[in-house]
């Protein structure tokens, strides 16, 4: 009977080694989970790669976002340095202009030396785009000038016209930068 007994167990053992049935109990199947390991480190491997990507991209946005702030800061620091080698010409002639008025006594030689100074600098100015806003006997315009006071007008037709220039406006490529203030008449 033990024999009997032993030949059982040996065939019991023999079957869970040995599984054809995946429902049933055994230390070795025909069906292992081989594929769902396989495709589950697959998903993982492009998981990480997106995050990779992710984390590259974000910090690849964070450096171009620094870069254009410098940039931009550059551009504010330096957006003027045409215009300001542009005045320094009118500069020198300022300064040749005072040592003149400091060694001569000849009014009329002062005068047209400071007149010149005064005409390149006025065409430096328009060379850049900066020009004078003519309001004298124009109508009053809100979006244009800026009205100091009221007088009365000394005729009808100048009703509601520039009498007077306070201060000149400009525009700088056609766009205001600087409101002219103006008298107006009542």
């Amino acid at each position: 009977m033990e024999e009997k007994e032993l030949q059982q167990n040996e065939s019991v053992e023999a079957e869970t080694l040995i599984n054809t049935d995946e429902n049933a109990a055994g230390t070795t199947g025909l069906n292992e989970p081989v594929a769902e390991e396989n495709e589950t480190e697959k998903l993982e491997a492009a998981l990480a790669e997106q995050k990779d990507k992710y984390l590259r991209l974000a910090a690849e946005f964070d450096n171009f976002k620094r870069r254009t702030a410098k940039e931009r800061l550059e551009l504010i620091q330096t957006a003027s340095k045409d215009a300001l080698i542009a005045l320094l010409d009118v500069l020198d002639d300022v300064d040749r202009a005072e040592k003149q008025l400091n060694t001569t006594t000849d009014i009329a030689s002062q005068k047209e030396g400071i007149q010149l100074v005064f005409n390149k600098i006025r065409s430096v100015m328009q060379s850049k785009g900066v020009k004078a806003m003519e309001s004298i006997n124009t109508d009053f315009d809100y979006e244009k000038h800026e009205a100091i006071t009221e007088i009365n007008a000394p005729s009808e037709e100048l009703k509601g016209k520039v009498m007077d220039e306070i201060q000149k406006g400009y525009y700088l490529n056609d766009k205001i930068i600087r409101f002219a203030k103006v008298v107006v008449g009542k």
